[in-house]
């Protein structure tokens, strides 16, 4: 058995075997012994709950035999990826172990359990262009989530819902032009929650969504990506895929409580729940407002953007210890973080963004941008 075991940890030095198949994760040393892939130790939590098409176990500590070796070796991650992901479509999300379990859970099902990506015919929840279903979403003003009707058309190029299933008009029309959508799982308190955010008067509106099966969900956050796809290939007709694709949807550079002071800097310091969304930084009275207080555009520093740690001696009243001060060419804001780790991630995550020169349509965003004082 020995033998067996250091044979098949010799497999693990071949070329696509040194990662993870399913989220890319480095030093895999778990394997589907029914699949003939290699695969880190969360993912393998995944495949047990699909045990009619996956069987799991160590490379470093179960017992192998002959043929289970030999099956390995004559599949392995690049055969595997080849069958399973032959035609996953461009704009489907591929999770990497960052992603929430949902995402990761529901990537391994589609090109295992219900073989997507082998036959085209089986992705059209997600590819056919139009969708439309009950989703719970969370009230505005009350925060209950009640059952609405979500119609997603590629060619009116927009997402709808509507308070009542047999409305004829729809309570709000979302352009995908500046439609984004991101699974929050911790924040909305669900483990399917999604939260899509869409520009009402340049200013960002938040969705709080959810389904209780799984795979809705998944399906419903990758129409939206194929609508935005559909959107940009129009839109800029010589770009490439792999310019398009990181378009499609984004997550969130950084979000958590700091306190603010008002543009005066006298006013006291008041906790915020804070998104940085690309360039925009919003603050929140709560994490699950439909609308932001306040957004605050962060430009390059060639535009005369900076991010400093600390705050002016001068600062008065009482606040968290750990400050930061962003400067912008209109005034500075001041922020102060609870610990020093936060500030030190959100003076990262803020750099980042000052670092990158702006796009030409950043200048216009920021020639029409409105922050709330």
């Amino acid at each position: 058995m020995a033998q067996e075991r250091r044979a098949a940890l010799e497999l693990l030095q071949r070329p696509g075997n040194a990662r993870c198949a399913d989220c890319g994760d480095p030093d895999p040393d778990w394997a589907s012994y029914t699949l003939g892939v290699f695969i880190c130790l969360s993912c393998s939590g995944f495949h047990r709950n699909i045990p009619q098409v996956s069987r799991v176990k160590s490379v470093r500590l179960d017992a192998w035999d002959d043929a289970q070796v030999e099956f390995m070796a004559t599949h392995g991650n690049e055969v595997a990826r080849a069958t399973y992901e032959r035609r996953v479509p461009a704009f489907y999300y591929r999770p990497s172990s960052a992603d929430c379990t949902l995402l990761r859970e529901q990537w391994i099902r589609a090109k295992y359990e219900r073989q997507e990506f082998m036959h085209p015919d089986r992705q059209e929840p997600y590819s056919a262009g139009y969708r439309e279903g009950l989703l719970w979403k969370r009230g505005r003003d009350n925060g209950q989530f009640l059952s609405r009707k979500f119609v997603l058309t590629e060619r009116e190029g927009a997402l709808k819902y509507f308070n009542r299933a047999d409305a004829k008009e729809p309570k709000a029309v979302m352009k995908i032009e500046h439609l984004n959508a991101t699974f929050q799982p911790a924040k909305i308190g669900h483990a399917h929650g999604l939260q899509v955010t869409y520009l009402k008067d340049n200013s960002t509106r938040n969705l709080f969504l959810y389904h209780e099966d799984g795979k809705e969900m998944v399906d419903w956050f990758n129409a939206l990506r194929a609508a935005r796809f559909h959107y940009l290939q129009v839109a800029f007709p010589g770009a490439s895929d792999a310019d398009l694709v990181p378009k499609l949807s984004r997550n969130y550079l950084k979000e958590g409580y700091m306190e603010k002071t008002g543009p005066k800097h006298t006013e006291g310091f008041r906790k915020r729940w804070f998104t940085m969304d690309d360039r925009r930084l919003m603050y929140f009275k709560d994490p699950l407002d439909a609308f932001a207080r306040g957004e605050v555009f962060i430009g390059s520093r060639d535009s005369g953007y900076a991010v400093l740690e600390g705050l002016p001696p001068t600062t008065p009243g009482l606040h968290w210890p750990h400050g930061i001060t962003i400067v912008t060419p209109e005034r500075r804001f001041l922020l102060a973080c609870e610990s020093s780790a936060e500030q030190r991630a959100w003076v990262q995550a803020l750099r980042g963004v000052v670092e990158r020169p702006m796009l030409p349509q950043e200048y216009a965003v920021e020639a029409h941008f409105k922050h709330k004082p």
